[in-house]
């Protein structure tokens, strides 16, 4: 009986393919207008006029833009980012207040968009074409037992690949049904051993103090009594095990201000400020700023690390916020990373899997961080939340940012030795304030990135300095390297002395 039935679903499926004039080796249509900002999706697929022939896609996209209340075009094609497209329409995802997206799955259906200006679901749209009924019955009958044959080679052979391999289970997903103790030890000290000396410090939710404790000097970050949860979000990365690593900034404890109205944590004091700063004052010779390169590639592998030592566990880490204000450098030259306020741990207990964010709700929060190091995924809010790996990717991106701006400061790598003035990524090309619809244009559907002087391709490191720039912040979240596979390519740069 079960067998029979499955049958019966199989013809069913191949009746409703053939009368829709779909067949499985046929390609979807899209319509197809693109500008030369965004014209890398020339690449889905072969273009006749105004339609595309999508290459491996079965998926149409549109975005359009919101002037005067209505959408206009900005982009139609063969889509190249979404895994799926359960929608036969095109149905309005807002992105912002000035562009909408929509991504559906039937042939030219990206032309016309279903949108209102209410925050209600919009109604779909709908339309058939019917031919000559005669026709139809007699495609129909001669296609359905070849449809019919196709689909069940295609449910057999499924069948065996799901057989053949499982569903992964390294990555870590989300589950409201697990809570991770985290924190092993306290981390309270005696805030009359503090002493607050000078403000050193400015960021968005605390003011960053130089001060002593117990007779040496430390940083204090103060956090007003309205931003607890930024400092539990904070000190509940800080307070993991095993988090003590040389890229990362050492932690020396929290506390409460007697008045009870701030919150600290205190942190071991980085002599040269952050790296913006230091960047923005210093130049660097080769040497030097592989120094800064690697030891910052390496405090983010640590925080990406799954470690259990005995009985001890830390889960990995996204930083979430990685920017060169949200990183250190030593009086040794080298780099920490600090500000967790962001971040998102990853734990694990009694055999299921967690994420654990005080600093936000996961769903409809993927824009946190620094803008202009936020990646395509992040930028364009496609980035899957449920993915560890997705998360620490997006780490990577910005760290192919950081590497290009310590050598765009390195003397070594620019002729008579003088290295330009010190720029934030994308800060020549798009200014100095960039905003969110500049960067999901240039960096999203421009694909471009910050600039790499074209006479570095002939020094002898050359090739494989823009290597690894290149595979940090490919477009793609997979073909982007590990921070771990980062701080081995950075190892090879090492046999290279001054040009």
């Amino acid at each position: 009986m079960i067998l029979q039935l499955w049958w019966l679903i199989l013809a069913v499926e191949c009746i409703f393919t053939c009368i829709s004039g779909q067949s499985f080796p046929q390609k979807r249509r899209c319509a197809f207008q693109v500008t030369p900002q965004n014209n890398k999706y020339i690449t889905a697929g072969n273009v006749n006029g105004s339609v595309q022939l999508c290459e491996d896609s079965k998926c149409c996209v549109g975005y359009f833009l919101i002037i005067d209340g209505h959408p206009e075009v900005d982009l139609l094609a063969c889509d190249m980012a979404e895994k799926s497209c359960p929608d036969a329409t095109c149905k309005a995802k807002t992105h912002n207040n000035r562009l909408i997206k929509c991504v559906c799955n039937t042939d030219l259906c990206n032309t016309n968009i279903t949108w209102t200006t209410e925050s209600e679901e919009p109604r779909p749209t709908y339309s058939y074409s019917v031919g000559n009924n005669m026709k139809a019955v007699v495609i129909i009958l001669t296609g359905v037992l070849l449809c019919f044959m196709i689909v069940a080679a295609k449910q057999r052979s499924l069948f065996k690949k799901k057989k053949k391999n499982p569903p992964l289970l390294d990555d870590y997903s989300v589950s409201r049904l697990c809570s991770c103790q985290t924190t092993t030890t306290t981390s309270e000290i005696d805030v009359a051993d503090l002493e607050l000396q000078q403000i050193v410090g400015h960021g968005h939710f605390a003011t960053v103090w130089q001060g002593k404790y117990q007779g040496s000097m430390v940083a204090v970050k103060v956090f007003p009594g309205g931003w607890k949860h930024k400092f539990t979000a904070e000190k509940a990365v800080y307070e993991l095990s095993l988090m003590k690593h040389a890229g990362i900034v050492h932690f020396l404890g929290t506390g409460r201000k007697q008045d009870g109205g701030s919150w600290l944590i205190v942190l071991q004091f980085a002599e040269y400020g952050s790296l913006h700063s230091y960047l923005s004052k210093h130049t660097t010779n080769w040497m030097m700023s592989l120094k800064l390169c690697r030891s910052l590639s390496q405090g983010l592998s640590y925080l990406h690390s799954d470690l259990h030592r005995h009985d001890v566990h830390k889960p990995p880490v996204a930083h979430r916020d990685l920017s060169s204000s949200n990183v250190l450098v030593r009086a040794d030259g080298t780099c920490v990373l600090c500000d967790f306020g962001c971040s998102t741990i990853l734990c694990s207990c009694s055999g299921c899997r967690c994420w654990q964010s005080h600093a936000t709700n996961m769903k409809g929060h993927a824009q946190l961080g620094t803008l202009r190091y936020m990646s395509p995924e992040i930028l364009e809010g496609s980035v899957n939340l449920s993915s560890s790996w997705c998360l620490m990717q997006a780490d990577i991106y910005a760290l192919g940012l950081l590497l290009w701006e310590i050598w765009m400061c390195c003397s070594d790598l620019f002729e008579g030795g003088i290295a330009p003035q010190h720029l934030l990524p994308y800060e020549s090309e798009l200014g100095a304030d960039v905003t969110l619809d500049s960067l999901i244009r240039y960096v999203f559907h421009m694909d471009k990135r910050p600039s790499i002087p074209k006479h570095w391709e002939l020094l002898p490191q050359g090739s494989v300095q823009q290597e690894l720039l290149t595979d940090c912040w490919d477009g793609d979240p997979d073909a982007r390297l590990t921070a771990h596979c980062v701080v081995d390519r950075l190892v090879s740069l090492q046999s290279f002395y001054s040009p």
